[in-house]
């Protein structure tokens, strides 16, 4: 009796990962640069945020640092990956798909 149940059961398991297949196959042909897209163009908005924000680190004073302290709360777990994404060199390549009608 216990080898129906093998069976039904690697059927449901293989059906399992078919499916599973065929929504990442599905989720990139539609979504997935989208996504992507989006990403981008957040982490932008971030380091642009944190460069008015906290520019004073870096020696380009913006706002007053009274609004800045009052951040400073949201803004610290954000902080650190801020200084790693400023000391990164970049190519100008990579900030060739930044430039709109560049395709």
């Amino acid at each position: 009796m216990s080898e129906p149940d093998t069976g039904n059961r690697k059927l449901t398991t293989l059906l399992r990962e078919m499916g599973s297949a065929a929504r990442e196959v599905l989720y990139g042909m539609t979504t997935y640069e989208w996504k992507r897209g989006l990403d981008r163009q957040r982490a932008e908005v971030e380091r642009l945020f944190m460069l008015v924000t906290f520019g004073e680190l870096i020696g380009l004073p913006i706002l007053p640092p009274y609004y800045t302290l009052r951040l400073l709360p949201y803004a610290l777990p954000l902080l650190h990956g801020w200084k790693r994404a400023l000391a990164c060199e970049r190519d100008w390549t990579s900030l060739a798909e930044l430039i709109e009608g560049l395709d």
